[in-house]
């Protein structure tokens, strides 16, 4: 298979996503056909000539070569289609996206993660599949309901999961053994603190237990469902300040309780990048990740991690996609696209060749044929929680809205500024309560 490929960025991490898309919210919403005058005009047309679709996603290079095997083996299934292939870190690929969708130049099939699906959805960017689903030429309905129901945007499919995740708890099995503290459990959120504080006391301040999640979005957003609440409503929070005022002062706790290391640490490892997590360097006993980056966690430390779902109630969590496979709306050859998503996200073979690199395969009886092929213990353990977690799960929510990443931005700024000393508690939630609703209102 002819593939092009880019210099390849240094895989990286932009949590928060916070750049948004500014060249692509110059760019007027993409009308049904905008830049269409040569696609396809009916769902069903197939492609009977040779076709060369273009695929673009982020990541490392293990990703990279098991997705390109994967299209490979698409090609050997289909001679006349081939792919041209780019991918970077995560880096700066939602920058170059934006630059795309400005000059009209997306891929034909691109990764979205769910900080960005409803952003080019609304910008029309995306392709609607939900004629494909409707049809059976992109069967959905082995795929857990509420993965399927992550991935719609105003009533409409605009990508399908490529993989599912979970929040998770990963701790230094190794370092609890050798300080007598027995690992974590799905506890409550006040239990999981004082855990933390047991194994600060029992380190003598070497090791924190646990990293501060107070500008995580993803444990907030738990956090705010195991209280009943809601991250977002629509277009606007879905919590108050009273709630949030009690998230902080719950890290504020733990901060006098050196259940957490300083915010100087804290700070450096915010911004999620594997390489520098807490629970890898060193510094603390526990850190929160998404459970398919064991396996790169792993990498960089010698102990043995391990997984735990997050504290709090497990109706919390939800099936979430780790990422997603979306068409482009421009693209000259949509039946196709979504043929070549069916493939990535149900096919047996293909999903032996992609792993659970993304996560769990989101088709239940690819993710069954997966799951029990794996030897290695790492992945294993990635497959373990998912089987735990898989019938406790709460419903899951909408996709967030645009704006979404401006409010990322915001929370990680608040909780800086609240573990540093420059303003209180109150007067931070305050702040960061009416500049959210701003950015989400924009």
């Amino acid at each position: 298979m002819p593939v092009a490929r880019t210099p390849i960025s240094r895989p990286g991490v932009d949590p928060a996503r916070r750049r948004l898309l500014g060249a692509l919210l110059a760019v007027p919403a993409l009308a049904a056909g905008g830049l269409t005058g040569c696609r396809e005009e009916a769902a069903g047309r197939t492609d009977d000539g040779p076709t060369e679709l273009s695929v673009f996603w982020f990541g490392d290079t293990l990703r990279a070569q098991s997705t390109e095997r994967a299209l490979r083996l698409y090609s050997t299934r289909n001679p006349r289609v081939t792919f041209r292939v780019t991918w970077q870190g995560v880096d700066g690929y939602y920058d170059r996206l934006a630059t795309q969708s400005a000059g009209g130049n997306v891929p034909d099939l691109l990764q979205l993660d769910d900080s960005m699906l409803t952003e080019y959805a609304h910008r029309g960017i995306t392709l609607d599949l939900g004629p494909y689903a409707a049809d059976g030429r992109l069967d959905l309905s082995n795929l857990p309901p509420g993965l399927v129901e992550y991935s719609q945007v105003d009533g409409r499919t605009v990508g399908v999961p490529a993989a599912q995740t979970h929040a998770a708890v990963v701790y230094n099995k190794d370092l609890l053994r050798r300080l007598g503290v027995p690992a974590p459990t799905a506890m409550p959120w006040a239990d999981y603190v004082s855990w933390a504080a047991r194994v600060t006391r029992a380190s003598n301040g070497r090791v924190a237990g646990t990293m501060d999640p107070s500008g995580d979005q993803r444990a907030l957003w738990l956090w705010l469902r195991g209280q009943g609440a809601k991250f977002y409503q629509g277009r606007q929070l879905g919590f108050d300040s009273n709630l949030l005022v009690d998230w902080f002062e719950l890290w504020q706790r733990a901060r006098l309780e050196l259940a957490t290391p300083a915010p100087a640490l804290v700070d450096r490892a915010d911004g999620g990048e594997p390489a520098r997590q807490l629970v890898v360097t060193g510094h603390t006993a526990a850190s929160f990740a998404w459970s398919h980056q064991l396996p790169e966690l792993q990498r960089h430390t010698n102990d043995e991690l391990a997984l735990v779902g997050f504290p709090g109630p497990t109706a919390a969590e939800w099936d979430r996609a780790s990422m997603y496979w979306a068409g482009f709306h421009g693209t000259r050859h949509p039946s196709l696209v979504a043929d070549v998503i069916r493939f990535l996200a149900t096919d047996v073979e293909a999903g032996r060749v992609l792993s659970i690199e993304r996560g769990l395969p989101p088709d239940l009886a690819v993710r069954e044929a997966v799951t029990r092929s794996l030897t290695d213990p790492v992945p294993r353990r990635v497959a373990a929680l998912g089987t735990a977690l898989r019938d406790l799960v709460g419903a899951a929510p909408a996709p967030p809205p645009q704006g979404h990443g401006r409010v990322c931005t915001l929370l990680a700024a608040s909780a800086r500024t609240i573990r540093s000393g420059e303003a209180g508690v109150r007067t931070t939630t305050f702040r960061f309560m009416a500049q959210a609703q701003s950015a989400l209102a924009a």
